[in-house]
């Protein structure tokens, strides 16, 4: 037999290291991909975890409203917005030309006390129209006009609410004053600082009791929630405004103005009421 057969290893001994080696191979490979499967389950958790944790993000939610490509107050013709406006909150067009909110504590002062007035403001605007629309649809009761009806505790018989005395009969101005300095003092204690139904709520939206119906479960339909209150809070601001200049300027409710003003656009407006205190007229 020839030295080169001889030397050379039998066939079968060749395919079974071959094979052994193929099999050492994919055991470290599977033992690799496993072993870095684990790591990462260690790190980031499994994949029930990693929906848990989208759900509970603290960034900027996933909306048209939010974040750097958001809509900003001048449309496409807005420029550089100011660095602290991100988009993360509700109602960030990016627009802070005095830099109010340069500072992070202003700023989120600033968005706290805007939110509440903007609440107030539309339950305030509801209250100056609604009194004004029941009268004109047939419900009689002292004085529908908001800037008027006040003027009812100093009659006599004092003020009946919605002219039912069986309701609120209202008679002392300082009861009137001490009860509401009472209960607001009351309702702000306890918005910041909590109380019996949740300890360290948020001062904006506390949730939970104050959610009876769940508005709020969903992170993506509570984003959502949050920039109409806000847009509609400002636009009751804006309209309150209005409703205090109209009561100064013509002496009646919004809903007279407004159905005067449909009568006669030409000549009840605001233009013609803004010429009459010219000098000369």
């Amino acid at each position: 037999m020839p030295d080169s057969e001889v030397c050379q290893p039998p066939k079968l001994v060749t395919m079974a290291a071959a094979t052994a080696s193929a099999i050492c191979s994919t055991t470290f490979a599977g033992q690799s991909v496993l072993k870095g499967q684990s790591e990462l389950s260690k790190k980031v958790g499994n994949v029930d975890a990693r929906i848990t944790m989208r759900r509970t993000r603290t960034n900027a939610p996933e909306s048209i409203w939010y974040g750097p490509d958001r809509p900003k107050f001048l449309g496409p013709f807005s420029e550089a917005t100011p660095s602290y406006l991100t988009g993360e909150f509700p109602g960030d067009y990016g627009w802070d030309t005095a830099g109010l909110s340069a500072d992070p504590e202003t700023f989120s002062k600033n968005r706290e006390l805007e939110v509440i007035h903007s609440r107030w403001a539309m339950l305030g605007t509801l209250g100056m129209i609604f009194p004004e629309l029941l009268a004109k649809n047939g419900i009689t009761f002292g004085e529908p006009i908001w800037f008027k009806a006040g003027s009812q505790i100093f009659a006599d018989g004092g003020l009946n609410y919605l002219g039912n005395e069986n309701l609120i009969h209202a008679q002392s101005i300082l009861a009137i004053l001490g009860s509401q300095v009472v209960l607001m003092g009351l309702i702000e204690g306890y918005r910041v600082g909590g109380g019996p139904l949740g300890a360290d709520l948020d001062p904006i939206y506390p949730g939970g009791a104050f959610d009876p119906l769940g508005l709020a479960n969903d992170p993506d339909t509570f984003a959502e929630l949050k920039v109409k209150e806000i847009k509609n809070g400002r636009l009751a601001m804006f309209s309150a405004f209005g409703f205090f200049v109209q009561a100064i300027v013509t002496g009646k409710g919004p809903l007279d103005n407004l159905l005067s003003h449909i009568a006669d656009p030409a000549t009840n407006n605001a233009w013609a009421y803004a010429t009459a205190f010219t000098p000369g007229q």
